[in-house]
C-alpha cells in the first residue's frame, strides 16, 4: 500500500504550481488554480487529522488505537474555483463505523473554507495575518493576500445586497444615527465619515439599516442618506437619537419632523464638562442628572430650570448651552420610564465603533471606498449579530400607543395591534 499520505502529494502539487506560475498565461486563471488546490489540501489534511483523532494515535504512531487506516475513496468538492478531488480515509477493525463528519459537512457546504478566509478577515485579522494562517510547515503559502481579497469579495455582495434591501416590514420604534470616521488614501489620506444607522424594534431587536460613505457628515450627505432610508420604505421612527452634528439635526428636523429628536446625553455632558471648572463639576453634574434622571419631562423642565436659576450668573456658557438644546434633551422623558436609559444615547452605535476601530488597528489606511465599506460593514454586522434585544411590555406598546396619539403620528403596526 503507497505509504505517502495524499496530503503530501498535494503539497508537492501546490509547490509545483508556484513554481510554474510565473509562466500563466492569465493572472486570474492562476489565482483561481491556486485556491482550488489550497482548497484540497486543506481539506485533505482535515480528513487525514480527523481519522487520526478517530483512531487514537498519528501515521507511524505506536499505541493504543481504535481500528486501523484501510485506504482511501475517492471523493469530491464542487466550489466556485471547479470541482475539487480529495482522498476520504477509510477505517476497518473498529466498534464503530467511521463516516468522516467534516467531509459530509463540505460536501453539503463547498462555501465554507471561503466563508473561513472571510470571517477571519471581519473579525480582526488583516489580509497579512490571513496569509501567514494559511502557510505551511514548509513555508508554502497556500492562499496569498491578493487570493485573501479575492475570497472576501464576498463580504461586498452581502453589503450590497444589505443596502438594497426592503426596510418597510421593520417595526422600527428608535433609531439611531452616527458618523465614523476612516482614513482614504485616495482622498490624500483624509478622513472620511462613514454615516451609520442603527434601530430598535418594537420586538426589542437591534439592527442596523444603513451604511455608507457620508462626505464629512454634511447637510447635504446626511439627507440623502435618510431619503434611501425612506425611499427603501422604513417606518417614520418614534424618536431619532444624535450628536450635536449641525447637518445631521437639520436633515433630521427636514425628513423626519414629526419624530422626538434626543441629544445623547454621553456626548452633551463632555461638552458640559469643559464649560465647568474642574472643582464644581461634581456639584454641577449632580444638577445635570437630576435633570436627565427625572420621572416626567415636567419634573425635567423644574429641574432644568433650577440649575439655570442657580448657574445663571456663574455659569453663563454652560446654561446657553443647556438652554439652547433643553427641549432635544428631555426628549426620552416622553417615552416609557425603562427605554430611556437606551435611548438618551448612541451608545447603541458607538459600542459597535469601539469593535470597528479594534479591526481598522490592522490598517493604517484604507486605498479605495470599497475596501473601507467593506472591512466596515463587515465588524459591524458582526457585532450588532451579539446584541441582545431589550424587553418590551404589551404595557409599554400600549404607553407607546399613546405618545404616538400625542404627537399625532401613525404607530406601526405591532403598536395598533396591541393597543387593539
Amino acid at each position: 500500500m503507497d505509504k505517502v499520505q495524499p496530503s503530501e502529494s498535494l503539497r508537492k502539487e501546490v509547490r509545483a504550481f508556484l513554481q510554474d506560475m510565473a509562466s500563466a498565461d492569465s493572472g486570474a486563471d492562476a489565482l483561481s488554480e491556486l485556491v482550488r488546490l489550497a482548497t484540497g489540501l486543506m481539506v485533505q489534511q482535515g480528513l487525514e487529522a480527523e481519522q487520526a483523532d478517530f483512531i487514537g494515535r498519528q501515521h507511524y504512531e505506536r499505541g493504543e488505537r481504535q481500528g486501523y487506516r484501510s485506504g482511501y475513496r475517492p471523493g469530491h468538492l464542487d466550489t466556485a474555483e471547479g470541482r475539487v478531488e480529495v482522498e476520504v480515509p477509510q477505517v476497518r477493525g473498529a466498534d464503530q463505523a467511521y463516516q468522516s463528519k467534516l467531509f459530509d459537512f463540505l460536501r453539503g457546504d463547498s462555501g465554507a473554507l471561503q466563508r473561513l478566509a472571510t470571517e477571519m478577515y471581519a473579525r480582526g485579522l488583516s489580509t497579512r495575518d490571513i496569509e501567514a494562517a494559511f502557510t505551511d510547515e514548509d513555508g508554502v503559502c497556500l492562499l496569498s493576500r491578493s487570493g485573501v481579497s479575492e475570497v472576501t469579495e464576498a463580504l461586498w455582495e452581502e453589503y450590497e445586497t444589505f443596502q438594497q434591501r426592503d426596510l418597510s416590514s421593520i417595526p422600527v420604534l428608535y433609531v439611531f444615527l452616527d458618523g465614523l470616521y476612516e482614513p482614504l488614501r485616495m482622498h490624500g489620506i483624509q478622513r472620511e465619515a462613514v454615516l451609520c444607522a442603527w434601530a430598535i424594534t418594537t420586538e426589542g431587536e437591534k439592527v442596523m439599516l444603513s451604511l455608507a460613505l457620508g462626505n464629512r457628515e454634511s447637510h447635504a450627505a446626511w439627507k440623502e442618506f435618510l431619503r434611501d432610508l425612506v425611499a427603501r420604505g422604513l417606518p417614520v421612527p418614534l424618536s431619532v437619537t444624535t450628536d450635536g452634528a449641525p447637518g445631521l439635526l437639520r436633515a433630521v428636523d427636514e425628513i423626519w419632523p414629526d419624530s422626538i429628536r434626543i441629544r445623547c446625553w454621553v456626548h452633551r455632558m463632555r461638552n458640559f464638562s469643559v464649560k465647568v471648572p474642574d472643582d464644581l463639576w461634581p456639584e454641577v453634574k449632580a444638577h445635570l442628572l437630576a435633570v436627565r434622571d427625572a420621572p416626567t419631562i415636567e419634573a425635567g423642565e423644574v429641574a432644568a430650570a433650577d440649575l439655570l436659576k442657580h448657574y445663571g450668573q456663574h455659569l453663563p456658557s454652560l446654561c446657553k448651552a443647556l438652554s439652547d438644546d433643553l427641549e432635544s434633551l428631555l426628549g426620552h422623558l416622553h417615552l416609557p420610564w425603562r427605554h430611556r436609559k437606551y435611548v438618551r444615547t448612541t451608545n447603541l452605535i458607538e459600542r459597535s465603533f469601539v469593535e470597528e476601530r479594534r479591526r481598522s488597528k490592522t490598517l493604517p489606511r484604507f486605498f479605495t471606498e470599497k475596501s473601507c465599506i467593506k472591512l466596515v460593514y463587515a465588524t459591524l454586522i458582526r457585532a450588532g449579530q451579539t446584541w441582545q434585544r431589550i424587553r418590551i411590555t404589551a404595557t409599554e406598546l400600549q404607553q407607546l400607543q399613546l405618545v404616538y396619539q400625542e404627537r399625532k403620528m401613525e404607530p406601526v403596526a405591532d403598536i395598533l395591534e396591541v393597543a387593539a
